[in-house]
């Protein structure tokens, strides 16, 4: 969700170093969506109007910053005890008496390059409106990860506000 912004940053930095010695530039953009609204927001009226819009569509779709996430990474060598691992925890996590119906998990998928290494690679999403809550969550988990068989045959990690999916 963060590429429109990646983007405008970009586009921006490019645009305002177009030109020599006070001479106006041009700034060529390629784009198979010329009419995607956001787009059209950058181009014609500026980055500030674009962040708004873009601010505005993460709230409509619960992204950040109206929501927090945490990513629970899992790699093994084999690609069985990662997902599993991964199951067994979303399994605990949503029997937590912590968990309430605006927790979302997401979740275990292959992480977006599944093989690196000769290690798989799996992940779950975890959302909440509450950050505070989903410390709360993920802190009664972590109490109990132990319990979870798996959870010795995996290298598993807890990326906390992650930037990458």
């Amino acid at each position: 969700f963060r590429s429109a912004e990646r983007f405008a940053q970009l586009y921006t930095q490019v645009a305002g170093r177009a030109g020599r010695a006070g001479k106006q530039g041009e700034v060529v953009l390629q784009t198979h969506h010329p009419e995607h609204p956001l787009l059209q927001t950058l181009l014609y009226k500026g980055y500030d109007a674009f962040a708004e819009q873009a601010l505005a569509e993460r709230r409509m779709m619960q992204l950040p910053p109206w929501t927090s996430h945490v990513i629970v990474r899992a790699e093994d060598h084999n690609n069985q005890h990662a997902p599993l691992f991964l199951q067994q925890l979303r399994n605990l996590i949503l029997s937590s008496p912590l968990a309430d119906d605006k927790l979302w998990v997401l979740g275990p998928v292959p992480a977006l390059a599944p093989k690196r290494g000769g290690r798989w690679r799996w992940q779950i999403l975890l959302q909440h409106p509450s950050r505070v809550r989903l410390q709360h969550i993920i802190s009664g988990t972590l109490a109990l990860i132990n319990t979870i068989p798996d959870s010795r045959k995996v290298k598993w990690v807890l990326d906390v506000d992650p930037i990458e999916g």
